[in-house]
């Protein structure tokens, strides 16, 4: 199979190129069905990092990341949390939607590992070009593939760890997750962990700080 591979070298700013070389990725089948490479988007000096775990059906159509139910929740939160989105840098593990066709309604399926691995180097890459000094972590996928590979959300989120001389993670649920629990009756109580995790990553750590 055809592979893109990701510039060798860049400077800081070359989110540009990167988007470019991302657009004729190959590496697996998902650009297949796929409208298209949905890639990060923010500015290149950005400071604070989000990354989701794969792209949805709305981010699949539009081509932007977190731009559908999940998104309109996380806006909401980092608003009320005091962070303009429009200042972090937002993008996801799995650059391409991965979906059943069920009828009209394109349904929702987890990117496996070989899927994972083969859209890891875009990810890399983001973070070489852009250096965040810290990083927000949404959903299991994210956590693990940025913090630990045994990291668990459930017990370890909302607090920052330490993963690197001058970075730090944080990691909470992804939005979707708070919105299916909305469905089930326990949204109020989801949405305010959701909302003081996010508080949590407005807040960061300083250099002389422990993890944990």
């Amino acid at each position: 199979m055809a592979m893109t591979r990701p510039p060798a070298s860049g400077t800081p700013g070359d989110l540009a190129r990167l988007r470019t070389a991302a657009r004729r990725c190959r590496a697996c089948d998902l650009w297949r069905p796929a409208t298209q490479t949905v890639f990060g988007e923010g500015p290149a000096d950005a400071r604070r990092m989000v990354v989701g775990e794969q792209a949805g059906d709305h981010e699949d159509l539009a081509g932007r990341p977190f731009v559908g139910p999940s998104g309109h929740l996380l806006d909401e939160a980092l608003q009320r949390a005091g962070l303009a989105r429009e200042s972090l840098y937002v993008t996801n593990v799995v650059k391409h939607f991965k979906f059943e066709q069920r009828g009209k309604r394109r349904l929702h399926q987890r990117a496996d590992a070989a899927e994972v691995a083969a859209c890891l180097r875009w990810l890399d890459r983001e973070m070489d070009l852009l250096a965040p000094r810290y990083v927000l972590c949404l959903g299991a996928l994210a956590a693990k593939t940025v913090i630990a590979r045994d990291f668990s959300v459930m017990k370890q989120r909302g607090r920052w760890m330490r993963i690197g001389a001058r970075r730090w993670a944080l990691a909470t649920v992804h939005p979707s997750l708070v919105l299916r629990l909305a469905g089930r009756g326990e949204g109020a109580s989801a949405r305010a962990t959701f909302e003081r995790d996010i508080a949590a990553f407005a807040r960061p750590p300083g250099d002389d700080e422990e993890a944990g």
